[in-house]
């Protein structure tokens, strides 16, 4: 759809905008002038993003910590400084402990807040539990969860954002299941139903003794709600769902801000859209809640850009609903993790201090866009045990992990195949042990800073070189350099190992890596690609021209396209992608006449899921001589989810004059599995 211009609600607002349930807006934080108790009780934060800022800002001096926080000057002492809680009673049912930064056993509440938390975000599902009452895992999050979670919020000084996900499970733009008990209403039952699901959840949770600042009607929804994907019914239902919000406000007496919360960010244009639609439906909220996460949702500075834009077009305010970091690249509990954190952001390494230097960069970002505040996503969800599958009765029992088996009734496509332990613990602000990671503590030196162990290098990038073969070696006599305040320098000078040097081979295509120092002693590594010409038309898939590619399909359809998404493409922005609905069986090859006689090398890469344990994916070449016989190498890989990519290589190819030469991929595959091929290769070794 196009994006609109021109209506009413570009104009620009007046002082007095209405909000939520009908109310008069806040002023927004940054003119607000805070009261001495909340200066008392939150004299902890600060800003200016990295991507943004035109000079670096010292942290004050006096503090003692294990990282450097660079001060973010002007940040509200009410910037919200958020947590999801979610998981926590189902990790401690698993029998995890939570432990200070120095080692003492401690709730996690009283963590949090000490490392200057102030907001606890909390996921309500209707329904997470089969007929026996099993639970379907990620925290099973019922409403009597959330009350608890909200009260032990409450007795640590913190105030709740209840997020209602109107499912019985995960909602996300992937999937949008509606509750089980919803299944056979007609819609304007269902519109009923959200209201008083709504409202009576709130009751109960707010009975529990939570304090209940923010209500989120929906979870990250660009794609549906509750079952629908039709968008003005899931308008129809936040209209409904804002109802009820409003009407628990009336009979508690309390006040809260009204979200609506969606991702897909590095998006802009559809986000603008978004926002314009809800404002002429009559959506009654306060808050435009977006997700950003630095390695799916663009730059910073995008965000930023796009949340000032919300504020100034629509006059609501934003609130960053999720984010967060890795800190390492291990994996404590053999779930697979959802990131791997092997191939971090450029200047932010899988470390404590990378993770720290995310954080705060992320709020500075935040702050710049006028936003209320950041809420990390499940800082305290670790891993319940160090061996999922010979403790899987642990996480199936208490629900710790991310999904049971009990959940494949309900969600049959996704956590019924695989279902697992904890695939974020590698993202979390505690430990493997429970201790509490000293990048916890960003959220209360945002405001000051803090000098830490004093400046130091985190993290050197590789050195990637790609020559062709026979070329002479020639590695940089310097690299850059990222220091644990989040800046970066260029012309670090550094020694290489001559003797590893002298083994890289020019001559012979293969990978090489050597190492070096700077002068202060920290390793550099340079990645050496030597490689032949490549025989190949159009290998990446970028030219429009892809005539040179023959696509051959024994599925009833062509699940096959050229994609142009920089996100699931190797390299560049083209990439060769399948999908369907159908059982897959295809072959896509390129032919070559006249290669010169010699030993050659083929390679590709690809990535995907939701294949199925049968699949059969492979990369090919036949050798087709002359005489009319054939010799024929393939080469097998498992795929293992979005942008692992696999890189299945064939040696020793034999071609003689006259030969022609086939190389492809082949996928069979069930309905619904997808994946991208890209950076095919032919050359001579």
């Amino acid at each position: 759809m196009k994006r609109r211009t021109g209506i009413f609600f570009a104009l620009i607002f007046s002082a007095i905008i209405i909000s939520g349930c009908g109310k008069q807006a806040e002023v927004p934080a940054e003119q607000a002038e805070p009261s001495i108790e909340q200066a008392e009780t939150f004299a902890e934060q600060t800003e200016a993003p990295a991507e943004q800022a035109e000079e670096h800002v010292e942290p004050r001096e006096g503090k003692s910590s294990e990282i450097y926080v660079q001060q973010v000057e002007g940040i509200p002492d009410d910037f919200i400084r958020g947590m999801d809680v979610s998981s926590i009673l189902s990790e401690e049912a698993a029998g995890v402990k939570y432990f200070t930064e120095d080692g003492r056993e401690e709730d996690v509440f009283r963590i949090l807040a000490d490392s200057g938390v102030n907001y606890a975000r909390i996921r309500v599902w209707n329904d997470p539990h089969d007929g026996e009452g099993n639970g379907y895992g990620g925290g099973n999050n019922d409403v009597k969860a959330a009350g608890i979670l909200g009260r032990r919020a409450a007795e640590n000084g913190m105030k709740s954002c209840i997020d209602f996900h109107y499912s019985d499970f995960w909602a996300d733009p992937s999937k949008q299941m509606e509750p089980k008990a919803w299944t056979e209403m007609a819609f304007q039952d269902k519109v009923s139903a959200i209201h008083d699901f709504t409202y009576d959840s709130l009751m109960q949770i707010h009975d529990s003794g939570a304090d209940i600042g923010m209500v989120q009607i929906g979870n990250e929804i660009n794609h549906g709600m509750a079952g629908e994907s039709d968008f003005q019914k899931v308008l129809e239902l936040l209209v409904s769902a804002a109802g009820g919000v409003c009407d628990y406000e009336k009979d508690s007496g309390e006040s809260v801000q009204i979200v609506v919360h969606y991702t897909e960010i590095d998006n802009p244009d559809s986000i603008m859209e978004i926002a314009g639609q809800l404002i002429e439906a009559g959506v009654d909220y306060d808050v435009f809640g977006v997700s950003y996460y630095r390695y799916w949702h663009g730059t910073m500075d995008n965000m930023t850009a796009l949340l000032q834009d919300i504020e100034k077009t629509y006059g609501k305010k934003t609130c960053v609903m999720e984010t967060s970091y890795v800190y390492t690249t291990l994996d404590a509990d053999g779930s697979a993790n959802s990131i791997s954190g092997e191939e971090p952001i450029e200047g932010y390494p899988a470390s404590v201090q990378g993770q720290a230097n995310m954080v705060r960069d992320i709020c500075a970002a935040a702050h710049e866009g006028g936003a209320l505040g950041v809420f990390y996503w499940e800082g305290c969800w670790i891993a319940a045990s160090n061996q999922y599958q010979a403790n899987k009765a642990l996480y199936e029992s208490t629900g710790a992990g991310w999904a049971s088996s009990y959940a494949g009734e309900y969600d049959p496509e996704d956590a019924g195949k695989y279902y697992g332990g904890c695939s974020w613990d590698n993202q979390a602000l505690f430990g493997a042990d429970g201790r509490a990671l000293p990048s916890l503590s960003v959220f209360k030196y945002l405001k000051d800073g803090v000098e830490g162990p004093g400046l130091e290098v985190i993290a050197i990038p590789d050195v990637e070189l790609e020559i062709q073969k026979g070329t002479a070696l020639e590695l940089p006599d310097s690299v850059k350099a990222y220091y644990n305040d989040s800046r970066e320098k260029s012309g670090v000078s550094v020694v290489w190992d001559e003797a590893q040097m002298e083994k890289v081979d020019t001559n012979s295509a293969g990978n090489y890596s050597v190492t070096g120092k700077t002068p202060d002693g920290d390793a550099v590594k340079a990645l050496i690609k030597v490689i032949s010409p490549n025989v190949l038309q159009n290998p990446g898939f970028e030219d429009a021209d892809v005539s040179m590619w023959e696509v051959t399909s024994k599925g009833s359809d062509d699940p096959t396209d050229i994609q142009e998404k920089a996100e699931d493409a190797h390299s560049d922005k083209k990439a060769f992608h399948w999908w369907s609905s159908n059982n897959q069986d295809f072959t896509v090859e390129q032919r070559i006449e006249g290669a010169s006689a010699g030993k050659y090398f083929a390679s590709m890469f690809v990535q995907g899921d939701d294949v199925g344990d049968d699949a059969d994916i492979y990369l090919y070449v036949k050798v087709l001589h002359s005489d009319g016989t054939e010799d024929s190498y393939q080469e097998s890989v498992q795929l293992s989810g979005w942008v692992d990519w696999k890189n299945p290589r064939i040696s020793d190819i034999e071609v003689k004059d006259g030969d022609a030469v086939v190389i492809g991929a082949n996928v069979t595959c069930i309905a619904k599995g997808w994946g991208t091929m890209d950076d095919f290769e032919f050359g001579v070794e």
